[in-house]
């Protein structure tokens, strides 16, 4: 038995595909921003909290980081409603892609936050510097240069890990492309298009980091 590969009836969903792909964008986008305001918070106790917070922030992470974010998003969305709360597809994924990335940004953040030496904060001081300026001057630029291509690298794995969504029902590149084979039986070219899809969209989500980090950081970070 052979088989014929016909991409005609893929690429005619090309347009839906690629709102598919613009959702995947902004799930990674969503998750990854709130997912670096835990952590940086999470960073801060850490750095300065009492016991008590850092022993409370080390089982959080300790948590997130040892189980699988699927098992989490399973625990929002079909676990959840036996206690009363509810949540839709797409807030679930949200929630957990969010709070598995807080717990993955804490340490990295922590790590760049705790690279700052105090001896160029006591220079900024020495040379008059307010606090905005040696955040702004001293802190971010060496923050960033200690971890910005790990923030990057995580970036592209939430665009990959996004995909989880269609499990649950979210229509983002992975939901779409389900959609289409389970109507067409093209299994094997809807996803090689997919696939193709998201090779564009790492590359161009890279590209556009290490241009960002080059123009506003100063940081030489590899494309590959």
């Amino acid at each position: 038995m052979t088989y014929t590969l016909q991409y005609a009836d893929v690429l005619r969903q090309l347009p839906y595909l690629a709102t598919g792909a613009v959702l995947t964008l902004e799930i990674a986008f969503v998750s990854f921003w709130l997912g670096c305001l835990i952590g940086l918070a999470g960073a801060l106790g850490k750095l300065h909290g009492g016991a008590l917070i850092r022993r409370l922030i080390g089982l959080y992470v300790v948590i997130l980081t040892n189980t699988p974010a699927l098992v989490q998003i399973f625990f929002l969305f079909y676990a959840l409603p036996d206690a009363g709360i509810t949540l839709s597809p797409m807030t679930a994924v949200l929630i957990g892609l969010t709070l598995n990335s807080g717990a993955y940004l804490i340490d990295i953040l922590r790590s760049g936050i705790s690279s700052v030496r105090t001896s160029e904060l006591e220079t900024a001081e020495t040379l008059g510097m307010s606090r905005l300026q040696t955040v702004r001057y001293v802190i971010l630029p060496h923050v960033a240069k200690t971890i910005y291509a790990p923030l990057c690298n995580f970036f592209v794995w939430l665009v990959l890990g996004s995909s989880i969504g269609s499990i649950f029902g979210v229509e983002e590149l992975t939901g779409r492309a389900i959609n289409i084979s389970s109507a067409n039986m093209r299994t094997i070219e809807t996803f090689s298009v997919v696939a193709a899809m998201y090779v564009a969209l790492t590359f161009v989500a890279s590209i556009t980091l290490a241009l960002t980090g080059r123009y506003a950081f100063r940081v030489k970070a590899r494309i590959f």
